[in-house]
């Protein structure tokens, strides 16, 4: 970081309730879409402690004060029930850092929001699967999370980002880019554009269940990547859950499914060459029988029968997702080349195509952990 960076960490960093000197900034993380930084404090003889400070994406989460009204509530609401099945709630979820005025977040004097939780010490984020226990151990944690949460009042919860997994929704804004081609690059994904539309039909799946109320509403992640679970170093078990800006009213589907989508496939999100890339189903089965066991029986018979059709959706509608930004210039996902959004739609609808031919298998193995 620059000298005027640091100074402005440090300036920032002022305003929470840190205690000892600050040592150390340093950018921390891989995430596309707030700015992470890893502060290290010296506690007087008695060693270091570090913290987590990040400054939010107004950008992508535009109403900053209801994220982290969510945020406190969940965790708070956390901690209890993992001290009354006797964990350690200071390691098994997040723990926000108030500010020196007891706010859950500070603003600066350009107007941008930050917020600070405790480091979780010994224990690792992976980017991808490197031992197919980690992913058991994955959806072990995300399945827990569902359960651990299953009685919490999800109507209480903000809309952090509006229609986040409205597959129909995210379908009228694909076709809206696809007709204005801001970036003029229609013209070079018309193969990928027609993927798309053949499965128009499918993108209303999950939303016209929920309007025929044909599925109970849960508190759901919407961001279950491996990288937003803490895998201890010691015991390699799946401890923490992090990442809570999308926890919001969803589908258990939606949890499970973009867990598969990305931690189930044999290539990296962004990988060019696509024979390198399919669902693997030995993966698929290690987080399947993971997620439901974590889940402890507290989903329906109707939910379990969906989890392969909401490994698909959310897949599509991330390939989606990212094509779109594609067509309108890589305004919100974070790049690194000028085709990064597209590499990474294209790995989605790869994948797509993959289930399409493991259908069966996908939905056997459901049924194997199931009943």
């Amino acid at each position: 970081m620059t000298q005027e960076k640091m100074k402005k960490i440090y300036d920032i960093a002022s305003n929470f309730q840190f205690e000892g000197n600050l040592m150390f900034a340093e950018p921390w993380g891989n995430g596309h879409i707030n700015d992470t930084y890893l502060l290290t404090y010296e506690i007087g003889k008695m060693g270091y402690i570090r913290v987590i400070l990040q400054k939010m994406n107004k950008k992508v989460f535009p109403r900053p004060v209801e994220l982290m009204e969510n945020i406190v509530n969940i965790t708070v609401f956390l901690h209890k029930k993992i001290e009354e099945r006797g964990g350690n709630p200071y390691r098994e979820t997040l723990n926000v850092i108030p500010t020196k005025d007891r706010m859950p977040y500070y603003v600066d004097a350009e107007g941008e929001y930050w917020r600070s939780f405790v480091y979780i010490t010994d224990a690792t984020c992976y980017e991808v699967v490197e031992h197919a226990e980690d992913f058991y151990q994955s959806g072990l944690a995300f399945g827990h999370f569902q359960c651990l949460l299953a009685d919490f009042p999800a109507e209480k919860l903000h809309e952090t980002i509006e229609n986040f997994h409205n597959t129909k929704v995210r379908m009228e804004t694909f076709k809206k880019a696809v007709e204005e081609d801001l970036a003029g690059r229609a013209c070079k994904v018309e193969k990928e554009i027609q993927f798309v539309l053949d499965r128009e039909h499918e993108a209303g799946f999950f939303t016209d269940l929920i309007e025929k109320n044909e599925l109970p509403i849960r508190v759901t992640h919407n961001d279950t990547k491996l990288n937003n679970i803490m895998i201890d170093n010691d015991s390699r078990q799946g401890i923490c859950v992090i990442d809570l800006d999308t926890t919001m009213p969803g589908l258990a589907m939606y949890d499970f499914g973009d867990s598969i989508r990305f931690g189930a496939s044999t290539g990296e999100e962004d990988e060019k060459d696509l024979n390198k890339v399919s669902c693997s189903m030995e993966l698929f089965e290690v987080y399947t029988k993971g997620f439901i066991e974590g889940c402890e029986g507290k989903l329906t018979r109707r939910e379990l029968e969906l989890l392969p059709m909401g490994a698909k959706i959310m897949t599509y509608e991330c390939g989606m997702r990212f094509l779109t930004d594609y067509l309108q210039n890589d305004v919100y996902f974070k790049t690194s080349r000028e085709e990064h959004n597209l590499d990474r739609a294209r790995t989605q609808f790869k994948l797509v195509y993959d289930m399409e031919q493991k259908w069966k298998q996908m939905h056997d193995i459901v049924k194997k952990y199931s009943e």
